[in-house]
Formats: structure tokens, sequence, C-alpha cells
């Protein structure tokens, strides 16, 4: 009732108010106070969306820190070892190298057709891994993998069953490698040290045990990408351990291969047995006790850890120089 009167009061106040009404509705309205900084503000759901490109940012500086950390910790004193004069050596040494991101493409590639530009996310994946935390590669590659839905709609499931089955594939080798060495290894070990490797290899089995019973629960592939997955992990460990024994060999022919091989098989059982203290110096005495050659082994390995980390810092900085040569194009 009230509208009512006063729209009529209005007419006969002021005659030209018809006019006025009408002009009226058709002006704009005033933008209220402030409009501009509210239009400023970002959604929060494309803040979640940039979610991804922000972790990698993070760990790709984290990486950068990583290999400075190592370079500036003497990371290269290595390299001014005796350098392996065979070049077979090098080779054996790029495979070993490669190896691992190489098979990581061969799994994902199978899983979700990823392209071969997704050889640099995997090698960042593993620099990561080995200069940051351990699995920070893992988020680093699963948030590349978001950034890229319209290749795989849901990255999480499959990139946590690869981890995990790469994880037990690690315990399984290593258990079998445990099983053949342990034995004979006896006699080479302090009764210490034998008790801590059959401790260790107990919660290898019982670490390993949750995924296989509750295997439905925990894993998202079928079981036959389950498989080939694990397939895939042991070829790349029993592959890893051949190419560092020739490599090894090649540096120092003066030892024999079968010799290698077993200081391969203890490399990859010390490297991944729990509950075992100074893993290093542990390694160190058996390449000792095995090969015999203490100064040119520990030489041997000061110099592969030097050229692992400035091929790491090269594929680094050719990664950022290729990124910025696309940007410029």
């Amino acid at each position: 009732m009230f509208p009512e009167e006063g729209v009529v009061l209005a007419y006969v106040e002021l005659p030209g108010a018809q006019a006025s009404m009408n002009t009226s509705v058709a002006d704009p309205v005033a933008p209220l106070p402030g409009a501009g900084e509210l239009a400023g503000l970002e959604p929060i759901e494309t803040i979640k969306r940039r979610w991804p490109a922000l972790l990698g940012a993070v760990l790709s500086l984290l990486m950068i820190v990583g290999l400075g950390v190592e370079l500036f910790d003497k990371g290269l004193t290595g390299l001014t070892q005796t350098a392996p004069g065979s070049w077979i050596f090098y080779l054996f040494f790029a495979a070993m190298y490669f190896l691992p991101p190489t098979m990581d493409y061969v799994i994902f590639r199978r899983l979700w057709r990823i392209p071969p530009t997704g050889m640099v996310a995997l090698h960042r994946k593993r620099i990561a891994n080995d200069v940051v935390l351990g699995y920070s590669g893992e988020a680093y590659f699963y948030a590349w993998a978001r950034q890229r839905t319209k290749m795989v709609a849901a990255p999480f499931g499959a990139v946590k069953d690869v981890t995990i089955l790469s994880a037990m594939a690690g315990n399984a080798v290593t258990l079998l490698t445990l099983a053949i060495a342990l034995p004979t290894a006896a006699e080479l070990l302090t009764p210490a040290q034998f008790k801590a490797g059959l401790i260790s290899a107990g919660v290898m089995v019982v670490m390993s045990l949750p995924f296989l019973v509750f295997s439905r629960r925990v894993f998202s592939l079928i079981r036959s990408d389950l498989w080939w997955i694990f397939g895939a992990h042991c070829v790349r460990l029993v592959g890893g351990s051949l190419f560092v024994a020739l490599a090894w060999h090649f540096a120092l022919p003066g030892v024999s291969l079968g010799m290698w091989m077993m200081l391969a098989a203890a490399r990859l059982l010390v490297s991944r047995l729990p509950f075992v203290p100074a893993k290093d110096v542990l390694f160190a005495n058996v390449a000792i006790l095995l090969i015999g050659q203490g100064l040119a082994v520990s030489d041997l390995m000061a110099f592969i850890a030097a050229l692992t980390l400035l091929a790491h810092v090269v594929l680094i900085a050719g990664f950022a120089l290729a990124s910025l040569v696309r940007k410029d194009l």
C-alpha cells in the first residue's frame, strides 16, 4: 500500500517525474565502493586448480637448492680421482643412470599413453628423490600429472600403485638376494651384522604382507596391470645391478665380473635393509672383503657418485634452458 501512495505523490508534486523515472532505469548502476578491489580477487576454485603448478615449482626450486648443497659440499671432488680409461665404463654408467626413468616411462606409457616429453618429468622425479627427500619425486610427478588432466583423469591411484609396487619389488629382489648371499656371506659378517640381516629380512616380509593381504583395498589398478608393473620394477632392479657391475668391471678389469656381480648384489641388499646402521661403512667393508683393493674401490665409488651428481646438474640445467627457449619461441 505504501509504494502505491509514493508513486501518486511523485506524479502530483513532480510533473516530470515520469520521464526522470524512465531514464533512471536505463542509466547504469553506479559502481559500489571497492568494487575494483573485489574484481581483482581470485576465486578459490582457481587457486585450487593451481596448486599442482605451485607444488611443482616448489619442488623444482628444492631440487636446485639440493644440487647446490651437494656441489658446495665438495660433491664433485670425486672427479679428481683417477678416471676410468675405458669408454665402455661410461657406456654402462649411462645405461645405469638412465634405466630408472626409462622404466618409469615404459610403465606410465602403458597406463596413460604418456608423451615423450614426460621423460623430463620422470628425470626430475628421480633427481628430486636423490637430492631433496625420499618420495618427493613422486609428489613432483603427481603434481605434473594433475596439470595434465586431459591425459589422465585421476593420477593419484596410478602413482600410488606404482610407488608401492616399486617398494615391494625391491623387497622381493632383496629377499631373494639375501637368501642366496647370506649363507655364503656368514663368514664375512660379524655375528651382530648377521643378526641384523635376519631381522631386516623379517621386517621386509612384515612390511610387504599388508599390501598382499589387503590388495583389493590398497591398489586401484587392475590385477594384470599390477603384475606387469611389478615385473617391470624387477627388471629395473636386476638390470641396474647388472649395469653397475659391468661398469665396475670395465673400470677395474683386474677383478672378475663374477666378483663385481656379488658386490652389486651386496649393494642392493645393503641399500634396502632397514635397521642396519652405517650402511655406507658396511658396504665399504663388504667391498674391501670381496675385492681386496680397498683404495681403488673407494676411489671408484667416489668417482661414480660425483659423476652421478654431475649428470643431475647437467640435466637440470638443460631442462631449464630448453624451457626458456620454448618460451622465447
